[in-house]
């Protein structure tokens, strides 16, 4: 067997997160990915935390496994010729540099796709490559703001918060992906290239799906609803009796037995509160009734009994105790590489299983210019000495 994307050449000049997060879920999928680098510091996530005793940064691990790294200074004619070649010889390029700063390098998709023009190349920016805001600079929280995933995020009574994981820079990687392995696709159908605008703005609009749908059909602006749902009761998490909690969320079908276990024998027999509508209705009476008969309960038993009695129900873990849960063991979503300098370290697979190619593994992250030399001589013929003399021009 084989990794599906084997032979696929990807060239990344992204930094920090979402189009390193794609280019590594592409490098476990069999691609060679060459990750260009700034000489001297890289990616500036090698300097964020948290920190490694040895100075290396799990932030960076988390986004950059199973590629090589080569560092060019962009702004050298010697660096831009270098990675015009690379160019020449790969399938993709990925970058998230503000629109314009490609083509001031001379590494832009018209001049790149002169000389390869099956090139796929994805612009990730934050606001794209069109519009008012096209130069504005971003980070994940801003774009959370920005986009409305801030304000329906937390409870009524406390202000905006923002998701727990930076959710627009995690999305906007899978779009990338998505993006880079549609471009593949549609090169070998038309055998054309192309050039790819994706604004993460743009994504996170695409998030708002069911927000929107709510204000399309019923003018409803929809804020904070904490762990409720705005259209289904019961969707919420409850407290237990020893304070954890616990998310129980459930349909029609579920009603009856929800309240048997429960002990809500009065709303089990309110004929208004057995379909969703009605509940929905009278959300505050069914919240109230659920949260008090849940307080008295402890949470592993009550899941349990939910369980059995088929009711979607889900403890609110931490992140120690779902990544040692038994199921996510037995489906080793934990693995782990072996690193030149932090030794053997964790790390999430990616999480896909085939049958009939051969599943990811987990690489290795690049130390700063490791695969410098082996790019330059082995695969562009530059002898020792050129490698030396760019190296003290400060271009590698």
């Amino acid at each position: 067997m084989v990794k599906p994307l084997e032979g696929v050449r990807i060239l990344d000049f992204s930094r920090v997160l979402a189009g390193p997060m794609a280019t590594q879920i592409l490098a476990e999928l069999g691609a060679d990915v060459t990750k260009v680098e700034r000489p001297g510091n890289g990616d500036e996530s090698r300097s964020f935390e948290p920190r490694l005793p040895e100075g290396e940064s799990a932030y960076f691990f988390a986004f950059n496994r199973g590629k090589r790294s080569l560092t060019l200074n962009l702004k050298s004619r010697e660096g831009q010729e270098i990675a015009a070649k690379l160019a020449a010889q790969s399938d993709v390029i990925v970058e998230n540099f503000l629109p314009g700063d490609m083509d001031n390098f001379n590494l832009g998709y018209d001049e790149l796709s002169a000389s390869n023009p099956g090139l796929i190349y994805v612009s990730n920016t934050g606001f794209g490559q069109t519009g008012p805001y096209r130069h504005r600079h971003g980070y994940d929280t801003i774009f959370q703001a920005l986009s409305g995933v801030m304000q329906l995020t937390g409870h009524p009574d406390t202000p905006p918060a923002k998701a727990g994981i930076p959710i627009a820079d995690m999305s906007s990687g899978l779009w990338i992906a998505i993006a880079i392995l549609t471009g593949l696709v549609g090169r070998g159908k038309s055998g054309k290239g192309c050039h790819i605008d994706l604004a993460m703005m743009d994504v996170q609009a695409s998030l708002l799906a069911l927000a929107a749908a709510r204000l399309f059909a019923l003018d409803e602006d929809i804020t904070r609803a904490g762990t409720e749902h705005p259209g289904r009761v019961p969707s919420a998490a409850f407290q237990c009796r020893d304070g954890d909690w616990l998310h129980v969320s459930g349909s029609d079908q579920h009603w009856p037995a929800l309240c048997t276990i429960l002990g809500l024998d009065a709303l089990a027999a309110d004929a208004t509160l057995a379909t969703n509508s009605g509940r929905v209705a009278a959300r505050e009476q069914v919240m109230v009734s659920m949260r008090g008969a849940i307080a008295v309960r402890e949470r592993g038993a009550l899941a349990q009994e939910l369980r059995a009695g088929g009711i979607p129900a889900g403890e609110v873990n931490t992140v120690r105790e779902i990544l040692n849960d038994a199921h996510m063991t037995d489906r080793q979503v934990v693995g782990a590489f072996d690193h030149p300098t932090a030794g053997r370290f964790p790390a999430l697979r990616t999480p896909i299983r085939f049958a009939g190619f051969d599943n990811p593994q987990i690489g290795c992250p690049p130390p700063l210019g490791g695969d410098t030399f082996d790019i330059l001589s082995g695969e562009l013929g530059f002898s020792d000495e050129a490698i030396t003399k760019l190296k003290e021009d400060g271009v590698i």
